[in-house]
């Protein structure tokens, strides 16, 4: 008799497969444990489904349309669909997630919230959503982060929110993700840390993972309404810890005929050292709180990543998506630097959408797909490129 595998939720103790899990220090435990024990029953509530779908619709402005890319189609003789999380209020699918969290911190007492980021999308709509129901906001951010990414860095100061650089090692999103553990660790009554990605200790991946489900939720009667079918061919997404892919997945998750397609940063290339290609150069290991696939050196040391993308630019992946690598249900790619800005400047001028330069990985691995007329493909257009204008005006070739 075959037992059904499911890809969607983990184990009770926050396994998927091999991967997962609460790998914590003991001052956090009281922390992870009430979320643990609380997310599922406070997330089904009735009032609070309520108030979540009616911000969803209401303040982010889902959902979002399901947009068929005529010309990228016709260039790719298959139809691409182009899921627009892009117009999302706040510019990204963040939004999302930072909407049923901070609903789920107030039911808990707390009063203070933290978040780290990369990019600063996820910065900005958890500064958003603090300005929006009063609380105070802390973010911290990689040094370097704060430097390329300033338009959402001053974004989130007007929001309310105090932003803290992160100026150790790589002064990236591992080094604020950091900070933000050390801060929670001192702050364990009042504070809550809404982690932006599908990473970290359970019950994290699985609560990120179940408030992007949106995504494919709409996806789903979206592409029945435009085809006649549910299921596209395959669903495309670029992955750095991974939530916008996650949420783009989860409701194809256990439907094998859908190839689930994740897109990883290469940065100068898997093997130049400078790189963020997780399932292509990572080992099993434990970082930010769970065991995952982690860049890390023989004596595991964390191998600093690369990638011109600041939402990519991550040395681990998170669990849900180290399992689909490791059973192979998903197919990972992965795409340079410079492949994504070609990609990005080719998106721009064939269909006037601007794209963020995580997402820009996405479309540039399309063509490492063997793709036939009758192909339905699905990308999670993740964000909108407004944030990294200074980046694509240093690399256009006028």
């Amino acid at each position: 008799m075959s037992t059904t595998i499911t890809y969607q939720q983990p184990n009770e103790q926050g396994y998927y497969g091999k991967f997962g899990g609460a790998y914590i220090p003991e001052m956090l435990y009281r922390n992870v444990e009430e979320l643990r024990t609380r997310y599922l029953e406070i997330m089904e509530e009735k009032t609070f489904q309520q108030e979540f779908r009616q911000l969803l619709k209401d303040y982010v402005g889902r959902p979002t349309p399901l947009f068929l890319a005529t010309r990228l189609s016709k260039e790719l003789n298959a139809s691409l669909y182009l899921k627009r999380e892009d117009l999302c209020h706040t510019g990204a699918h963040k939004i999302n997630n930072t909407v049923g969290q901070i609903l789920l911190a107030r039911r808990l007492g707390k009063t203070r919230i933290i978040a780290e980021t990369g990019a600063g999308q996820h910065g900005v709509a958890t500064a958003t959503v603090c300005a929006l129901k009063g609380m105070q906001c802390i973010v911290y951010m990689g040094e370097k982060d704060i430097e390329r990414q300033a338009p959402n860095v001053a974004r989130m100061k007007m929001l309310g929110a105090e932003v803290i650089p992160a100026t150790s090692g790589s002064k990236t999103l591992k080094d604020a993700t950091n900070e933000a553990i050390r801060d929670w660790i001192n702050n364990p009554t009042d504070t809550h840390y809404i982690i932006g990605s599908v990473v970290g200790p359970h019950p994290y991946p699985d609560m990120v993972a179940r408030f992007q489900s949106v995504i494919s939720e709409e996806t789903r009667w979206q592409l029945k309404e435009a085809t006649g079918s549910e299921l596209p061919t395959h669903v495309i997404a670029c992955v750095g810890g991974g939530s916008n892919a996650a949420g783009a997945f989860y409701h194809f998750l256990d439907e094998p005929s859908v190839q689930l397609v994740a897109v990883e940063a290469a940065g100068h290339g898997v093997n130049s050292g400078m790189s963020a290609a997780t399932t292509q150069l990572g080992k099993p290991g434990v970082l930010h709180g769970s065991k995952s696939l982690v860049m890390q050196t023989e004596d595991g040391q964390v191998v600093e990543p690369h990638s011109i993308s600041a939402g990519l630019d991550y040395p681990g992946i998170g669990p849900l998506h180290a399992n689909l690598f490791d059973s192979k249900r998903g197919l990972f790619l992965s795409a340079t630097d410079e492949e994504a800005l070609e990609a990005a400047f080719h998106v721009t001028k064939t269909e006037g959408i601007i794209p963020a330069l995580e997402t820009a990985h996405a479309f540039a691995a399309l063509k490492q797909l063997k793709l036939k007329p009758t192909d339905k493909i699905v990308l999670c257009l993740s964000g909108r490129g407004d944030k990294d204008l200074a980046t694509y005006m240093n690399n256009m070739k006028l």
